[in-house]
């Protein structure tokens, strides 16, 4: 087939940006690899979403990958930018590579159907009438939808559409278990076997997995079809592609809202204007009065299973995008240095009861192969000169869930011991705990003894014999024995409080 036949089909509504319509190609790849050309086999019409282009430099390697893999042409989709780059027809122009604008309701699917020619015969074959007909009407459903979603259509308006024009039934969820359009039973099990599957679309249960857009799982969003849609994944993909305009349509307006939030931040650590800085917080939706906590985020930027991390974001930003859905979307996270920072009022809630949100999210997301989320919190707030201090308080808790390689933390757990030791490198800490446990490690495992669990409880008891004794079943002059063999090993004095504090640490640093 030539490019020119794909422009006369009226219905694609295809535009040709460079290059001669009269080139032949003998099959469509779509691909939104980088690098594709070792998938290629010579001859293809090549269709990409354009999502490997992170800036005009990524322009030129790709087309140049095409054109040493012998691709007669290209076909770039709008749905991601809205728009074909200069970069990229300026690539194609100078390889000689013709490239084909693919309007966004124009499915990927629906014309690799009309493109691809098959032998005479074969039942398959689109141009026969019928199978022309199949692919047309693809077409029109895919356009149909698309439309909707472009006329405002909000996500349950495009299920219920979807039910109508395709039959398939299910749900949006977030990546932390969370369900934002349709309904699921397990949500959280569905969760979790997008966040480990290795490829997608994937079966899990009664359902068919897909995922929307091409972000990071951990701040994804999945499309869980009802049934076996293996054998005819495009209509899930369709799907997937409409629920990923809506999204695409919802991060616009999330990304003024980040600069707010960036610069409350930035104010905040800044200037010393109070009037100011109350006017930011209250421009970021939080009154003088009402209460509030600041979020810290991190999360080491390990992809999915398959996946090249170095492509994917910094571990700030993916911190800040994780925290968002695990609130809901109900608040922006603004990416610093090091970590993310969310203010985020309380509404009725407490700061334990956001805690405990946000640790049954972080439990779901921690599936994901790779680092865990780190989120520090600070202690309620109120009013904007509290704000600083809420920030920093914050950021410290984000680095004691680092030191535990995960989770969230509170800003009740830094004022204790625990901040002091998260603040010592690992390799001291390691190193301490090892010079002081060590021997009574070495006599426990040669007798099969418990002098660490007696010394522990012990410590737990403030020192008392018999509570020691009672809490491990054992006669009070077991205790004294016992304790007394830790000091002999370790020529420490237990009656001591600098030798009993050395001891606690110990137990905890290593």
């Amino acid at each position: 087939m030539r490019i020119g036949e794909l422009l006369a089909a009226e219905e694609l509504r295809l535009r040709l940006l460079t290059g001669d319509p009269g080139v032949e190609f003998r099959g469509v790849h779509i691909t939104d690899l980088p690098a594709p050309g070792r998938y290629l086999s010579g001859g293809e019409l090549v269709l990409t979403g354009l999502m490997w282009r992170r800036g005009p430099a990524d322009s030129a390697r790709f087309v140049a990958a095409l054109v040493a893999a012998g691709a007669a042409a290209l076909g770039a989709g709008l749905a991601r930018l809205g728009h074909v780059p200069d970069d990229v027809v300026a690539a194609c122009a100078a390889a000689g590579l013709p490239l084909l604008e693919v309007p966004t309701e124009v499915s990927f699917g629906a014309l690799a159907e009309l493109a691809v020619p098959r032998p005479p015969g074969d039942p398959r074959d689109p141009r026969g009438a019928r199978d022309i007909r199949d692919a047309r009407d693809a077409l029109g459903r895919h356009r149909r939808l698309v439309a909707a979603v472009a006329e405002g259509a909000g996500l349950t308006e495009l299920f219920a559409l979807t039910a109508a024009e395709l039959g398939v039934t299910g749900a949006v969820v977030s990546a932390s278990g969370e369900v934002i359009a349709g309904e699921a039973d397990d949500p959280v099990r569905l969760a979790r076997a997008y966040l480990t599957a290795p490829a997608l679309p994937c079966r899990s249960g009664g359902h068919t997995l897909f995922g929307v857009g091409r972000g990071h799982r951990a701040a994804g969003w999945l499309l869980a079809c009802e049934g076996d849609l293996m054998d005819r994944a495009d209509l899930g993909r369709e799907l997937a592609a409409c629920v990923t305009l809506e999204r695409n349509r919802m991060e616009e307006g999330r990304r003024v809202e980040r600069r707010l939030a960036e610069q409350l931040v930035m104010a905040a650590l800044t200037e010393p204007d109070p009037a100011g800085l109350a006017a930011r917080l209250r421009t970021c939706g939080i009154g003088p009065d009402e209460p509030y906590v600041v979020a810290s985020a991190a999360l080491p930027g390990h992809g999915p299973p398959g996946s090249a991390a170095t492509r994917g974001p910094d571990a700030a930003t993916l911190g800040g995008r994780a925290l968002e859905e695990l609130l809901g979307r109900e608040v922006v996270a603004a990416a610093g240095a090091d970590g993310a920072v969310a203010v985020v009022p309380l509404g009725g809630a407490s700061a334990g009861e956001l805690a405990e949100r946000l640790r049954r999210g972080a439990e779901v997301l921690a599936a994901l192969p790779g680092g865990r989320l780190r989120v520090g919190l600070s202690g309620a707030l109120t009013g904007a000169a509290a704000l600083r201090g809420g920030i920093e308080e914050a950021a410290h808790a984000r680095r004691l869930a680092e030191a535990r390689s995960g989770g969230v933390v509170t800003s009740d757990e830094i004022y204790t011991h625990a901040l002091l030791l998260a603040t010592v490198p690992g390799d001291v800490r390691r190193s301490f705990a090892d010079r002081l446990l060590g021997p009574l490690i070495a006599y426990d495992r040669r007798h099969q003894s418990d002098l660490v669990r007696t010394l522990g409880t012990f410590l737990d008891c403030a020192g008392s014999w018999n509570a020691c004794g009672e809490r491990l079943h054992v006669h009070v002059n077991t205790v004294r024995y016992r304790i007394g063999r830790v000091e002999e090993l370790t020529g420490r004095d237990l009656s001591s409080m600098a030798d009993r504090v050395d001891f606690f640490l110990a137990l905890r640093a290593g």
